[in-house]
């Protein structure tokens, strides 16, 4: 029979660039109700993370890392709690705001990928800056921009069927870049690659955080999560430890 870890009191957070705080949440819970069950997925997390810095999420399987990044991601909601964005609280808004916020300042990267089989690589990054109404000429020069960036430009008239799926990796990061977002979230991004093209993607966020993105990553495999300034853990939905990576 397993047992809680002792909850670590939290370490200081690494204060990243100017030591702005860009995420910020208070208290957050997060209740799933069923007729007979109530699941507590998320109890009270207190969790700051810095313009700039790069923080892996971890835990095992059911601890509630994909709720927390869904919450993060502005794709669910929390049952109580407070979630400031840039200074703006986030937590209640309606669902055509979330999507507006998510559209501007939140680029996902999915372990499954998540492109559209029947639309080019090109076609796939500029997608979402379509939805933004963003006018032809920048599309085109941010979604190029984008494809180069993770050396995938040469590929941009192809369709994800005809990528390995480390080069479908980095195509969804090239979406995920290429409306400057605040944050990256990746969920799991090494998850369906093999060691070589798992290694290749983690070294290509470094080289983005290197740069300046802000990342936050769930994953299972602790040598990823060193990769992170800090990692945070969490057992049945409560933060139980947090340390800064060397």
């Amino acid at each position: 029979m397993s047992t809680a870890p002792t909850p670590a009191p939290a370490t200081a957070a690494t204060e990243a660039a100017d030591g702005q705080i860009l995420i910020k949440l208070e208290g957050i819970k997060k209740v799933f109700l069923t007729d007979e069950v109530e699941t507590h997925a998320l109890s009270g997390i207190q969790l700051d993370i810095f313009k700039g810095e790069f923080v892996s999420i971890a835990g095992p399987s059911g601890c509630g890392k994909s709720t927390l990044l869904s919450i993060l991601g502005l794709l669910d909601s929390p049952s109580d709690g407070k979630y400031l964005l840039n200074g703006t609280p986030v937590e209640n808004l309606s669902l055509a705001d979330r999507a507006r916020i998510r559209n501007r300042e939140i680029g996902f990267i999915f372990q499954s990928f998540n492109l559209i089989g029947d639309l080019t690589v090109y076609e796939n990054v500029e997608l979402p800056l379509t939805y933004r109404g963003m006018p032809a000429a920048e599309r085109k020069q941010r979604a190029t921009a984008a494809l180069e960036r993770v050396g995938m430009g040469h590929r941009a008239k192809h369709l994800p069927s005809q990528l390995s799926g480390g080069q479908q990796q980095r195509v969804a990061v090239a979406r995920a870049l290429a409306g400057s977002p605040s944050v990256l979230l990746a969920d799991e991004p090494t998850g369906n690659l093999d060691s070589k093209n798992g290694d290749a993607v983690m070294e290509l966020l470094r080289d983005l955080h290197r740069a300046g993105s802000t990342i936050v990553m769930v994953t299972h495999d602790a040598r990823f999560a060193r990769s992170a300034d800090r990692t945070v853990h969490l057992f049945d939905g409560r933060i139980v430890e947090e340390h800064v990576e060397n």
